[in-house]
């Protein structure tokens, strides 16, 4: 997919955060972007609760970094529960974690309804739960939330229609939670194509590895969130 605009300047911007540790909650954490975000909010003194869907590699990722891991599927409601109480005190939601969809990526004249629906209970519906059962933790930390887009929600691709629906939706909610939650910052970020699993799923495993390194991604995610800009679409591309 061509790239984007680029992530507006924050030079100048300062962390207005307190001194204590702070407390980050990532979702899709256990590879990819997730876990380079992750490693680099550990290096910075973050206290961290991570989930994905793959115990054993969430599992690693938490001994690596000295997080607490809790393995789940985004979508139960069960688990979101379970997250929102394990960070009673909350600065920072991170909702990465993803579903593609239907590989190969099949058109919209035959996208199945039954998977796009359980797209959009991961990609859409999941994230909106999570905001909910945080925002009180946010609030009173006056914290933020980042939720991750894609390219695929403007523009027109190919095949990309499912995906690309699903995270056009997560930036409208974005874009009304920034405006109703005055006191947390929202930033809806398009990271750009990555060398992951995802996008070898959809394009294949030569083509993804040409694309960028997550944790160069990642690097620029925590510039953003140190610095605290307005809420807004951002693109890390």
């Amino acid at each position: 997919m061509p790239a984007g605009r680029r992530v507006p300047s924050v030079e100048g911007m300062t962390d207005t955060s307190s001194t204590r540790t702070r407390t980050a909650l990532v979702t899709g954490a256990s590879r990819g972007l997730g876990l380079a975000l992750a490693r680099a909010l550990a290096a910075a003194g973050w206290s961290l609760v991570l989930t994905a869907r793959g115990a054993a590699d969430l599992e690693r990722a938490a001994a690596e970094l000295g997080a607490t891991a809790i393995p789940g599927d985004v979508a139960d409601p069960a688990h979101v529960r379970r997250l929102a109480d394990a960070a009673p005190t909350l600065d920072l939601l991170v909702n990465n974690a993803s579903d593609l969809g239907p590989t190969p990526l099949p058109r919209l004249a035959d996208y199945p309804l039954e998977a796009f629906g359980a797209l959009l209970a991961t990609n859409v519906t999941a994230p909106l739960a999570l905001v909910q059962a945080t925002l009180p933790a946010l609030r009173a930390a006056r914290g933020a939330i980042v939720n991750v887009t894609s390219d695929a929600a403007t523009g027109a691709y190919e095949g990309w229609g499912g995906y690309g629906a699903s995270k056009a939706a997560l930036e409208q909610l974005s874009n009304v939670l920034a405006a109703e939650e005055p006191d947390v910052r929202v930033w809806w970020v398009d990271p750009g194509e990555m060398n992951t699993r995802m996008l070898a799923d959809a394009v294949g495993a030569e083509e993804a590895a040409g694309a960028t390194d997550p944790a160069k991604v990642a690097a620029a995610l925590y510039d953003l969130v140190s610095a605290r800009p307005a809420g807004g679409r951002v693109s890390l591309q």
